[in-house]
């Protein structure tokens, strides 16, 4: 059986962590920042685990990660 392909797209956007949880970065961040509070703009700096009913989708996208 030949290899699986991993979507590149979907590699660019989540890495996996240490635990196997899948990371991603939050949404929010790239324009318009001058409308939105410090406080807000500092949580969206820090990614966060994607929902474990997306997790298994990806995981069949990225195959050897």
């Amino acid at each position: 059986m030949p290899k699986m392909k991993t979507k590149r797209g979907v590699a660019k956007r989540f890495s996996k962590s240490g635990s196997g949880k899948l990371r991603r970065r939050r949404a929010y961040h790239r324009h318009q920042l001058s409308c939105k509070t410090t406080k807000q703009k500092r949580r969206l700096r820090k990614g966060t685990a994607v929902a474990p009913s997306d997790a298994k989708a990806l995981k069949r996208l990225l195959p050897y990660d």
